[in-house]
């Protein structure tokens, strides 16, 4: 009964968990085969499970909840034999909600069914669907079902596609479809087209691209004797050529807008001989890369081609070595950069939001209406008033998240994930920044039309809980000239975080900070008498906030300059403005400078003189960020600064990086070599990890491209960072992985997870980082100890540089404690 009730709540406490926040899918399903003979065979059922989510096995009471249970749909050829095996981090015991026995697995491993089955006939694919059901600590999902496909032989038709719809829970990036027709033109002429169906914000290189910059398409023939190629292929789709500034070429890209096409026109001499090849591309979004190579058959004289014989018995010895899914890659020892980090940078938007409605509160435009709305409040009785300030604060709130929530929606996460290094964006940013602090400084005012606040106002005289909200929205609307600037200030900071939900957050913070005096001088109205009498101090305030918003102008100029290598706003120049601005303001407010709305100062209150000292101690400890630091070659890196100003290196005056080989490493590893920034680094796993072995370092496992643009961001505003450079060098090894080198393999190899030939170096590595952390885009950054355990959660690419210099210090406390 029990049972039944809350299957049927369920679907409602999803509902409504939903319609206040994200669709939840805590465990994504995986499917593959394993070959035990000829015969025989397993079918693979992989669960990946969030942290703090569980799973239940197919054994649980079935009084309780709903065991997960495998279901086939299409099996005729194929026999089961006995139940499938099932592994992962297991729980049983009494559940006290259902009273029954209760088996079910951890986030701590993948939960993994494996089901053996008899080959009866190979040529019928196997179908159906998987069911499960999910909790965690305060909900559960409604069981979910998701669709499986096996096909252990198929036949090469003229249309081959090399997705499986049905596999979509793997984890692992899936961003273009491609699909490879023929076309007859004549008896001796025909096109081969080649089509890619790409997905949101992903592009596709052109075959056109130079060879410097990202990996361009192309198709590439082992076997086309049959055939003449006249030309190359002509390219259609939505075509975008334009300057890349990290590889400093022009690239040609395809985006998502309409299909990338490419038809290749062939003479044929003798069409009994099929053609084969493979065809590689790469394809990005904004924050990762993803270079692949798919394999193809064309046959002319209306056979079908079946696919190449695999041989696994010879497997590379990468393969032997760290098989698929090895367990000590799935489970890091430490939770660096798990979700703590996001919820720590969560508490660190809805401080600036509330910071940002303090110093709101201060200034003119918002301070002398406190006494003057409370007033109106306590009119009536006590209870009244205090009832009417709290539904005034709620007010303030529900205005403010609702423009966050409105900005989110809008721009959508992927638009504010983009902001973060937009050079036009930031650059945008500077302009605004400047704007704000001019009205800040007097020059102008920032307002909206008036008509919007009278219109608002007539609203409010209407009395009632509409009346008091149209009082709230009134006060936002005539504040604006202070409020505005302090608002965009927190909403680009937010914005630029690339997190969905940091407007939001920024917005509640503001508000809660500006609604709670409201609502706390209602239900206390003799609190009003502490209060300091309005005057010239609150356009010191502005003032000051003025200063404040030139400073973090430059900040997001040097975002730009940083992006595009302009070269204009390097470390001394940056931080010369910065103690520039400090000056600047212990000169206002010392009195040797004035703007347009001060009063005359007749003598410097206390206040306004520790301000000062405050200032000129600020320009102090600006200045310094120019003592040379002998231990990481570079200037002294402030920690104040961090995030702030460009990276140390990125200077004017001291030389530039450079790194040295120790002869005797090069000597015996071949592997062993300078990577980005002048730091020594192996391109080898096993000779990295031997290397690591005999000094006791941690390694960083960087799994990176050549034509990846986003490991070459990550490298050039991120690694180039002194205190970075130095963990880098000293306190890891690093294993740079290049998943697109192209040098070929000494001996043919192929994928133990997929079963596909790896034909290069890349194809390698590629299959290494797809078979042990499920992710097939680069960058990824793992630290993993000495003995093959993961340190921390593995990192893709984030713009944020003291975050990244936090994760690799957080790896190396976990490995030393």
């Amino acid at each position: 009964m029990i049972k039944k009730a809350i299957l049927f709540f369920l679907p409602l406490m999803v509902i409504f968990n939903n319609s206040f926040g994200q669709v939840l899918e805590p465990v994504k399903w995986s499917f593959s085969t394993e070959k035990i003979s000829e015969e025989e065979y397993y079918l693979v059922y992989t669960a990946n499970i969030e942290k703090g989510w569980t799973a239940y096995s197919q054994f649980t009471d079935a009084d309780g909840p709903v065991p997960t249970e495998i279901t086939y749909e299409s099996m005729d050829g194929i026999e089961l034999l006995g139940k499938g095996d099932e592994s992962g981090d297991r729980k049983e015991g009494m559940d006290d909600l259902f009273g029954v026995n209760v088996i079910k697995f951890t986030y701590k491993a993948p939960f993994i069914i494996k089901q053996k089955i008899k080959i009866l006939d190979i040529s019928k694919p196997i179908s159906g669907y998987i069911t499960s059901m999910a909790c965690d600590a305060t909900k559960c999902l409604p069981p979910t079902s998701v669709d499986f496909s096996f096909e252990f032989e198929s036949e090469a038709i003229d249309e081959l596609s090399t997705a499986d719809p049905a596999n979509q829970g793997d984890g692992l990036a899936k961003p273009v479809k491609w699909t490879f027709t023929q076309e007859k033109i004549s008896d001796s002429e025909w096109n081969f087209v080649f089509k890619a169906d790409i997905t949101g914000e992903w592009n596709v290189y052109s075959q056109y691209t130079p060879d410097d910059g990202p990996i361009p398409t192309s198709i590439n023939y082992e076997s086309a004797d049959g055939i003449e190629i006249p030309d190359a292929g002509e390219e259609t789709g939505h075509r975008k050529e334009i300057m890349d500034p990290i590889f400093g070429v022009d690239v040609i890209k395809f985006s998502s807008d309409e299909p990338f096409t490419i038809t290749q026109k062939v003479k044929v001499n003798d069409p009994t001989k099929p053609i084969t090849g493979y065809l590689e591309y790469m394809t990005c979004d904004n924050s990762k890369c993803l270079k692949e190579t798919i394999d193809f058959t064309f046959n002319l004289d209306g056979t079908a081609a079946k696919p190449a014989n695999i041989n696994t018995s010879g497997l590379a010895e990468i393969d032997q070595k760290i098989p698929s899914l090895n367990e000590t890659f799935r489970n890091p020892i430490s939770n660096c950069g798990d979700e703590e980090e996001q919820k720590s940078g969560w508490l660190w938007l809805l401080l600036l939001g509330m910071g940002s409605g303090f110093f709101a509160l201060l200034t003119p435009c918002v301070f002398p209406m406190i006494p003057i709305t409370v007033s109106f409040f306590t009119k009536d009785t006590k209870r009244k008033g205090w009832v009417n300030g709290l539904i005034y604060g709620l007010s303030i709130i529900v205005i403010y998240v609702t423009i966050g929530l409105l900005i989110t929606l809008i721009f959508g996460p992927e638009a504010l994930n983009r902001l973060s290094t937009n050079w036009i964006a930031n650059t945008l940013f500077f302009i605004i920044f400047m704007v704000f602090a001019f009205s800040f400084f007097g020059y102008y005012e920032i307002t909206l039309p008036s008509s919007w606040s009278t219109k608002s106002d007539q609203m409010a005289d209407k009395g009632g809980l509409l009346g008091i909200f149209f009082m709230a929205f009134t006060l936002a609307l005539v504040s604006f000239s202070c409020t505005g600037p302090l608002i965009g200030t927190a909403l680009v900071q937010a914005a630029t975080t690339g997190d969905y939900i940091g407007p939001t957050l920024v917005m509640f913070g503001f508000a809660l900070a500006l609604a709670l005096p409201f609502g706390l001088f209602a239900a206390f109205p003799a609190w009003l008498n502490t209060l300091p009498k309005s005057g010239s101090w609150m356009n010191s305030v502005k003032v000051i906030l003025g200063f404040v918003e030139v400073a973090l102008a430059f900040k997001f100029l040097s975002v730009a300059d940083l992006t595009k290598h302009w070269g204009l706003l390097k470390y001394e120049v940056f931080m010369v403005i910065w103690i520039l601005v400090a000056i600047g303001m212990a000169l206002y407010l010392f009195g040797f400078i004035k703007f347009p709305h001060d009063s005359p100062i007749k003598k410097i209150s206390p206040l306004r003189g520790i301000f000062g000292g405050l200032s000129v101690a600020l320009a102090i400890y600006l200045m310094t960020g120019f003592k040379y630091n002998n231990d990481i070659k570079s200037y002294n890196a402030l920690s104040l600064m961090s995030g702030l100003a460009p990276p140390t290196n990125y200077n004017i005056f001291l030389p530039k990086l450079t790194g040295e080989l120790d002869p005797a490493l090069a000597e015996k590893y071949d592997s062993y070599t300078i990577c980005a920034n002048a730091i020594p680094c192996f391109k080898d796993y096993y000779q990295g990890l031997e290397y690591a072995k005999s000094v006791g370092k941690p390694m960083l496992l960087d799994h990176t491209g050549y034509g990846c643009v986003n490991c070459r961001k990550t490298e050039e505003h991120i690694w180039i960072d002194a205190h970075i450079r130095k963990i880098l060098t000293d306190s890891l090894v690093l294993v740079s992985l290049y998943v697109d080198d192209s040098q070929k393999l000494p001996e043919q190899l192929y994928s133990v997870s997929s079963g596909k030939k790896l034909r290069d170096v890349g194809d390698k590595w590629a299959d290494f980082q797809i078979s042990n952390f499920l992710q097939n885009t680069q960058p990824l950054y793992v630290p993993v100890t000495t003995d093959e355990k993961v340190i921390s959660s593995p990192r893709g690419y984030h713009p944020e540089m003291e975050d990244y210099l936090e994760y690799l210090r957080c790896s190396i406390r976990a490995v030393k404690n």
